[in-house]
């Protein structure tokens, strides 16, 4: 018996090592948007040199995880998916009890290394509306929505807990995406986003009074200006202090004076606009849309539902954390620490979109085979 599964297991690993699976447009914007990220972090960072070099690091672990999955079929994935949510879903529950974090609970310690379990969710969720819709009559009832709304809910609902408002909404937007690409009803959507709008006031009496804050600072920062609209308004000094060409690289004073808070995370964009202006954020936008766009051409030509959902939902979650990190800086939502993916600093966002990625070139490298 042993023998026999020591047999299987390296024909497996020869099978998924064998087979060439890199979309070479995907990978070149990757590359591109990470290099970018390097050399912006570097100015933000006021040439810190070992941030950059941390931040290059996530990034060959992260690649070299995006190798590793590419290899792996998505009928593979799919068969560990419940496992994959259920693990991370179970990290949650055990950060509550030994995470640590700012003013909130959010990490692991192991020694090693500090990681975010709520990340693994970004992934996990999309995977498992995916799986339990890939068998089923689309579009989906009333039924299968209850159902993935509470495979949604349960993780989301841990992580709001930790807290982290801007982490649970990006979670429930990716299975939520999942849920509308699987041809939903527009009268049902409809029906959906009604619910979720007459939700809003109920939600508000469980927020937590920073949380209301933030909200409240976005329609009138000026009624705060050293206090909770200092971000807001220091990040549209830095945005519209840019100009159409920017001040420059390493130029940025409202980060080099300490006036843009948290500029190497989630006000990096600002410190990017301030240095190439209107013009190089145009180009960043550009790369945005080409890697986005590419991840829902790969899912239009996916061959299998759940190949396709999860394909389509991350493009799609990839979307929202670029427009949630601009509006973030331009003053148009509320700062809810949400990074600019594969630009800001952080290890454990940066390592997950890699491997999320990773997913996505192994559902098109079997575009054209079938589950």
């Amino acid at each position: 018996m042993i023998e026999m599964l020591y047999v299987r297991g390296r024909r497996f690993l020869r099978r998924i090592m064998t087979r060439p699976r890199i979309d070479l447009p995907l990978a070149t914007g990757l590359l591109l948007l990470a290099f970018i990220g390097l050399v912006t972090l570097y100015s933000a960072g006021d040439g810190n040199l070992a941030l950059v070099g941390g931040q290059a690091g996530r990034f060959a672990l992260g690649g070299a995880l995006l190798l590793l999955i590419s290899r792996i079929p998505p009928q593979v994935l799919r068969s560990w998916t419940p496992w994959l949510y259920a693990g991370s879903t179970a990290l949650l529950v055990v950060v509550a009890v030994l995470g640590e974090g700012r003013g909130s609970i959010r990490w692991l310690d192991l020694g090693v290394m500090r990681f975010q379990p709520s990340e693994l969710l970004k992934l996990t969720m999309p995977m498992m509306v995916a799986w339990y819709l890939h068998p089923r009559r689309l579009p989906p009832g009333w039924g299968d929505i209850a159902v993935v709304g509470l495979l949604i809910a349960i993780p989301a609902g841990l992580i709001a807990e930790q807290p982290d408002l801007g982490t649970a909404v990006l979670v429930t937007a990716a299975g939520t995406f999942a849920l509308f690409l699987s041809g939903m009803a527009w009268w049902r959507i409809g029906v959906l986003l009604a619910a979720v709008g007459g939700m809003i006031p109920v939600a508000w009496h469980f927020l937590h009074q920073y949380q209301r804050d933030r909200v409240l600072t976005l329609l009138n920062p000026e009624s705060d200006p050293l206090g909770n609209g200092w971000h807001i308004i220091q990040s549209q000094i830095a945005v519209g202090s840019g100009g159409i060409f920017g001040k420059g690289w390493q130029h940025s004073t409202q980060s080099r004076l300490d006036f843009l808070p948290e500029h190497t995370t989630d006000f990096i964009f600002a410190v990017f606009s301030e240095e190439f202006g209107l013009v190089g954020v145009a180009a960043l936008i550009t790369l945005y849309a080409f890697i986005i766009g590419r991840c829902l051409w790969i899912a239009m030509e996916a061959r299998e539902t759940y190949s396709r959902l999860l394909a389509g939902a991350i493009g799609m979650s990839f979307f929202v954390y670029v427009f949630v990190n601009g509006g973030m800086i331009a003053g148009m939502l509320p700062v809810v620490g949400v990074p600019l993916p594969l630009i800001s600093y952080g290890g454990t966002s940066a390592v997950s979109l890699l491997v999320a990625f990773g997913v996505l070139m192994s559902i098109h490298a079997n575009r054209k085979r079938h589950a």
